[in-house]
């Protein structure tokens, strides 16, 4: 096997499983459905010829297009790295269920923070707003009264915030808790006219009662804590209404890679998340970079069209930058999918249009731009993956191993990019000594 692999088996840190990837009703629908039928054991010679393609195809040339976008994201990785700066630079990463499984993700944020710091958890949903739900770095609890808004099929009023998840609740003694360890920790909240009482605790011991009443708004809480383990509770005191976003956990200096997928969502979703709050969140944020993964989803969708995707694809850009706008973008192609027709497995035609289209807003836009699927191996790539064991049977998600194999492909990009511009910056610097030494030589 090629050295990618061996270094990502080598990561103890995640265990290698077959993934249980959270669903949206629709989602779960078509899995099942594909279920039904059990694929067939793979011929060892065919498994082994599938894996020696998806090592040959990883370890290619890079493909990222318009990398100098991430140069102002690179200079505070630079700065962080080299202890010119004491803020955490934050990494906030959109998508749908590959996110979500926080696999992909989560071999991303253990790269970055091994590289240059762990800067804790950031934000995360508040409670579990669906079954399956996880963040590889933490632990997350809520109890049975919590509703959802945000998740697919469902019409709210698009008031979710940073997510494009908020969860609400109109009754006393309903509780969500976070388990983690940090150095500070912030709650993220809604304030409401008539907004019921929360009890904020920590470890045990009540830190402070809030109240959420208030003009519509962005709340926030700092919760004052000492670094190491914390067991955080939020409980609901009346029945008023309440509405929560959020956690925000951090460490003293490093990174922080936040995992904000939702499952089945497309990328129009960033469009119906009310703009007010939305913009209040992320610019408290202040991301060094943005990375929007969607387009699995939308591969499905029979008006499809690259003018109309191109459109959106600008939109959902331009209002990350309006909250935004010293963040670096990274906008990330779908990977292969594949449908079950009559005759069988074949390649979803859409997912050409959706490239296409995201690849000319990205570029057009300023950011830069990484083709998954052409790394995967290109079109039709997906079947190899089943077949190596590293993609599971419905042939739209990825095991552990897989996504992990597909986040250290892009973390070695990225790293690639940065020490260019590691070098290039250095420059000057080098020049001077080397003119310093030789006016002391004479």
């Amino acid at each position: 096997m090629h050295r990618l692999i061996r270094t990502v088996a080598s990561l103890v840190f995640l265990p290698v499983l077959v993934l249980s990837i959270p669903q949206s009703s629709s989602t779960a629908t078509a899995k099942k459905k594909a279920a039904r039928k059990k694929p067939a054991a793979v011929n060892p010679k065919v498994k082994a010829k599938a894996n020696d393609a998806v090592a040959e195809w990883l370890d290619r040339e890079p493909i990222m297009e318009n990398p100098a976008a991430l140069v102002p994201f690179f200079e505070q990785l630079y700065r962080l790295k080299h202890n010119e700066s004491a803020s955490n630079v934050h990494i906030l990463h959109y998508g749908d269920s590959h996110t979500a499984a926080d696999e992909w993700t989560g071999l991303l944020r253990y790269l970055f923070q091994n590289k240059f710091g762990d800067g804790g958890n950031g934000f995360s949903h508040a409670g579990r707003p669906w079954n399956g739900y996880r963040r590889l770095d933490l632990k997350s609890y809520g109890s049975r009264g919590w509703y959802t808004d945000g998740l697919m099929g469902r019409h709210g009023d698009g008031v979710y915030g940073l997510s494009g998840l908020s969860l609400s609740v109109r009754r006393a003694s309903e509780m969500i808790q976070l388990s983690t360890e940090c150095d500070r920790a912030e709650l993220y909240y809604l304030k409401q006219p008539d907004g019921g009482k929360l009890r904020v605790i920590d470890n045990g011991q009540t830190i402070e009662d809030i109240s959420t009443d208030g003009e519509v708004g962005a709340g926030y809480f700092p919760i004052p804590v000492q670094a190491g383990e914390h067991l955080f509770e939020v409980r609901t005191l009346d029945s008023h209404p309440v509405r929560l976003f959020g956690w925000d956990t951090e460490k003293t200096h490093g990174v922080t890679y936040e995992t904000l997928g939702i499952n089945g969502a497309q990328a129009s979703v960033i469009m119906g998340i009310d703009d007010a709050i939305f913009a209040d969140h992320l610019a408290k944020r202040n991301p060094g970079l943005v990375v929007l993964a969607y387009g699995t989803n939308e591969a499905g969708n029979k008006d499809l069209s690259v003018e109309g995707y191109r459109k959106l694809y600008t939109n959902v850009i331009q209002k990350i930058r309006r909250a935004a706008p010293a963040a670096s973008i990274l906008a990330v192609g779908p990977a292969d999918r594949y449908y079950r027709g009559r005759k069988g497995w074949m390649v979803y035609q859409n997912i050409d249009i959706i490239v296409t289209a995201q690849r000319e807003a990205a570029l057009a836009a300023g950011c830069a731009f990484w083709d998954m699927r052409e790394r995967m191996g290109g079109k039709g790539s997906m079947q190899q993956w089943v077949y190596a064991g590293l993609a599971q049977y419905d042939h739209v998600h990825f095991t552990g191993q897989g996504y992990r194999m597909l986040g250290a492909a892009l973390f070695k990009e990225m790293i690639g990019h940065y020490q260019t511009f590691e070098t290039v910056r250095n420059e000057p610097d080098i020049k001077a000594a080397e003119e310093t030494a030789g006016g002391a030589k004479k």
